[in-house]
């Protein structure tokens, strides 16, 4: 594969428009390059706190626009937050992720999580917190505690975006990359899938992605869970192949990158979990639920793992 300083839509459509099995091919060619096979990282999400956000996306139950029958609780305590954190890693996670439902966190708000994210380290664990947009001081603040990772994902394309949010623009969530990198912290970004993108606007998020300098760490690719109560709910399913295709294109043109197979995988058979690792995911969360929605158990992910091969990056063996 030739390397790209910078990509375009059409190169990077190219890619993605390939026969399938050709497109297998180079994604799997390109995986064992840079990863190990038959590996994959596990992070475990907990939702520190739930639902009145201010933000309209047009897919949370999170947003208090909508009526999801979501309960609004406050910030969880710290307490709380440990024993979450010992949990994940006596099931193997590497990594532990927390999510507030702000726009933005405030000072005082970012103190509370910054004592949550020490709990977290205390028990061996990288921390990853997604909170909305930071400043840069905030940025930094999170950086002086020895932050691993920040999460805020672009969603999607900049040409689709404004059909899916409006109360922020797709700049607002460059900035906060910005400031996040700046700060010396790992970036986490990604998007969803089967908001009613097209094809090209599916490539165009991994391009915003790929063209970054550096390319993000890690890149989550979700696939949209319908929640009542919300606008997208009742959308056309995205076609299995094209969230394939959607993965393979994201291990070839970010060969480093860590691909999270992410939301949705609830609704995915087990085949198409596998053919997305073959792909080049190699990285999942963990447990029962992503923030508000439902996740595969542990028993059943270390189930289909056992029987493809893949070990858990990191982890003791259980």
């Amino acid at each position: 594969m030739t390397a790209h300083n910078t990509w375009d839509l059409k190169s990077a459509l190219e890619i993605y428009s390939r026969p399938f099995n050709d497109l297998l091919f180079e994604a799997q060619s390109v995986h064992r390059i840079h990863h190990n096979a038959n590996t994959i990282q596990a992070s475990t999400l907990l939702s520190i706190k739930t639902g009145a956000c201010p933000e309209d996306c047009a897919y949370c139950p999170q947003s208090a626009r909508y009526d999801t029958g979501l309960e609004r609780e406050k910030l969880l305590p710290v307490e709380e937050v440990r024993e979450a954190a010992k949990a994940a890693k006596e099931l193997g996670a590497t990594r532990f992720c927390m999510g507030a439902a702000w726009r933005n966190p405030t000072d005082k708000n970012l103190e509370s999580v910054i004592e949550m994210i020490k709990v977290v380290q205390e028990e061996k664990l990288e921390t990853c917190v997604t909170l909305g947009m930071l400043s840069d001081a905030q940025s930094k603040r999170l950086a002086s505690v020895g932050l691993d990772y920040y999460n805020h994902n672009l969603d999607t394309s900049p040409e689709f975006y404004g059909e899916i949010i409006t109360t922020r623009d797709y700049q607002d969530r460059i900035d906060t990359l910005d400031n996040v990198r700046q700060a010396g912290i790992n970036v986490c970004s990604g998007g969803i899938l089967g908001l009613g993108e097209s094809r090209e606007q599916r490539v165009g998020l991994l391009i915003q992605l790929a063209n970054m300098k550096p390319v993000p760490e890690s890149v989550p690719i979700n696939l949209l869970v319908q929640v009542e109560g919300t606008p997208l709910f009742g959308s056309d399913e995205l076609d299995p192949f094209e969230f394939v295709r959607t993965i393979a294109t994201a291990r070839i043109i970010m060969p480093s990158t860590y691909v999270r197979l992410s939301a949705g995988r609830e609704d995915m058979d087990e085949s198409l979990q596998a053919l997305c690792f073959f792909a080049g995911a190699n990285s999942i969360f963990y447990g029962e639920k992503l923030l508000t929605t439902s996740n595969p158990s542990y028993q059943q992910d270390m189930r289909l793992l056992e029987r493809l091969g893949i070990s858990i990056e990191g982890a003791d063996s259980h």
